[in-house]
């Protein structure tokens, strides 16, 4: 499918600079398959010159195989005073290995004056300088223009100028950055015609949310003639955030009339924002349009009885288009869809008539009620479905476990203790580790090695824990999720428990017990 408007994701570059926002690498690899799963055609994933995180990113992302997004790093134009060839920085985005590179070149003469503290000819000299050597490297080539609607305000002609010259010297993409967050629709869309009029390559558009119209301002230089957008998953970014693409591609979807991703990604954009969310570590926000739990939430009285009547008296659309649910009308069957449609995804055979699925949706149901998430631990959500299709018992119980702490001179060393039983066979063993999960996970390992050795090869990749509800003290309720990996595939599993300990060995359990029933 050829698009009417890419999808240029930037939440694992633009996305971290959101206050709270920090992912690790296994992170950002679990985010960016996801994302080419859903269909976006660009993945900006970092900028390799900034941070060793980036750049182990980056290395790590050439063993994988990506069937829809080309992965794009991103740097900025060469430093005044140089070569492009001779500059660190560009060369280390040649050196990233991806088929995309994307730089930013200054559009504003008070930052080309004030911050580069350069000239206008040499600013046009560092822009075309940048581009031809990346193109005489292969690259595909994406300029994004910062501050351009700023600059066309202040100086139109040096503005315009700096755009001619990144196409002149070979630009695939020109992007139009709106990049302090503070213009407004109407301007928007006059510059991005002006732009559109003058120059023959794809014109892209890159918003923020300062002033509440991120996604109004791309929505208008689409309408403009814009047919690349640039944004993040939920809107994180800088500080009040980028231009949320779980509002844009729904909006250009359905509202527009623009493809942009495989349609029947749409149905699952709900679970992306979600996993994105869960991935972050961050409370999924409940008033998000399309994705958000409010977002068709219907409340008591008139409202409640036409919608009762006439479903889009009060929906704009339906929210199973977007793989969202009803808070008031949540039908049974809708809600079995939602599970037939996950188990299909984790390669179980369900149908809306499986007699099981009941059952199961009710299981799940509690559970969350209990405080457990799913969207993104997959492995226990397979480990559920798969226990109420076949009844199986699990492969191995833990029949008991300690763990304890104690000081070695100026060192606490932790140490647990488990007992398990496979079949009619049991294993006792004893494990120290950095701190007690870490304990307990390596005694786990080695009472289940014995019999089965193939979890030699399955590695904790990353831990994260959430208070589900604080009002309780320190008796509140724990969730924890770990992300673990054998190697060539990676999963999520959770735990969910008053007392952290136990939570954690919940979710280590799951995370090898999928692994088993992955071999």
């Amino acid at each position: 499918m050829t698009p009417d408007v890419e999808i240029y994701d930037t939440t694992l570059r633009d996305g971290t600079q959101g206050h709270g926002i920090s992912f690790s690498v296994s992170d950002k690899l679990r985010i960016a398959e996801r994302l080419d799963a859903f269909g976006v055609a660009y993945i900006e994933g970092g900028w390799p010159g900034s941070n060793p995180k980036d750049i182990e990113f980056f290395r790590e992302a050439k063993s994988r195989a990506f069937k829809t997004a080309r992965l794009a790093a991103f740097g900025s134009t060469r430093r005044k005073g140089t070569i492009a060839g001779e500059d660190d920085q560009v060369k280390l985005l040649v050196d990233a290995g991806t088929p995309v590179v994307t730089i930013f070149g200054k559009t504003s003469l008070l930052h080309v004056r004030e911050v580069l503290q350069t000239t206008p000819r040499e600013n046009l000299e560092m822009i075309a300088d940048t581009v031809r050597y990346l193109k005489k490297h292969g690259k595909f080539v994406v300029y994004d223009a910062e501050h351009c609607f700023d600059g066309f305000k202040e100086d139109r002609e040096h503005a315009l100028a700096t755009i001619t010259a990144a196409e002149a010297a070979g630009a695939d993409v020109i992007t139009l950055c709106d990049t302090n967050g503070g213009s407004l629709p109407t301007d928007v869309a006059e510059i991005t015609r002006l732009v559109r009029a003058g120059v023959k390559a794809r014109i892209g558009i890159h918003t923020h949310d300062d002033i509440g119209l991120g996604v109004a301002n791309a929505l208008a230089a689409i309408e403009a003639g814009a047919t690349h957008v640039q944004g993040t998953i939920n809107g994180y970014g800088e500080r009040t955030g980028n231009c949320n693409l779980t509002s844009v591609i729904p909006n250009l979807q359905f509202k527009m009339k623009r493809t942009c991703v495989p349609p029947e990604s749409l149905a699952t954009l709900t679970e992306l924002s979600q996993f994105v969310d869960e991935m972050a570590n961050l409370r999924p926000n409940p008033r998000l349009p399309w994705v958000g739990a409010a977002a068709f939430s219907h409340k008591g009285g008139a409202h409640v009885n036409a919608v009762q009547k006439v479903l889009r008296s009060y929906e704009h659309i339906d929210p199973a288009s977007v793989g969202n649910t009803r808070h008031v009308l949540i039908s049974e069957l809708a809600g079995r869809s939602n599970i037939v449609l996950k188990a299909r995804e984790l390669g179980f055979d369900l149908s809306n008539e499986t007699p099981h699925l009941k059952a199961m949706l009710k299981k799940i149901k509690d559970l969350e009620h209990r405080g457990y998430e799913f969207e993104a631990a997959d492995g226990s959500l397979a480990l559920l479905i798969r226990r109420a299709l076949t009844g199986e018992t699990p492969p191995f119980n833990v029949d008991a476990y300690h763990v304890s702490m104690r000081s070695e001179g100026h060192a606490s060393v932790c140490e647990a203790t488990v007992k398990i039983h496979v079949g009619d066979k049991h294993a006792h063993t004893v494990a120290e580790g950095a701190g007690p999960v870490n304990a307990l996970d390596a005694a786990l390992r080695s009472a289940l090695v014995t019999f089965y050795p193939q979890l030699q090869n399955v590695r904790l990749t990353d831990y994260k824990v959430r208070i589900v509800d604080s009002r309780s003290g320190t008796a509140a309720i724990t969730r924890v999720l770990i992300e673990s990996s054998d190697g060539t595939s990676d999963w999520g599993t959770i735990g969910v428990n008053e007392n952290i300990i136990e939570a954690s060995l919940q979710a280590l359990v799951d995370s090898l017990e999928y692994a088993l029933i992955r071999a």
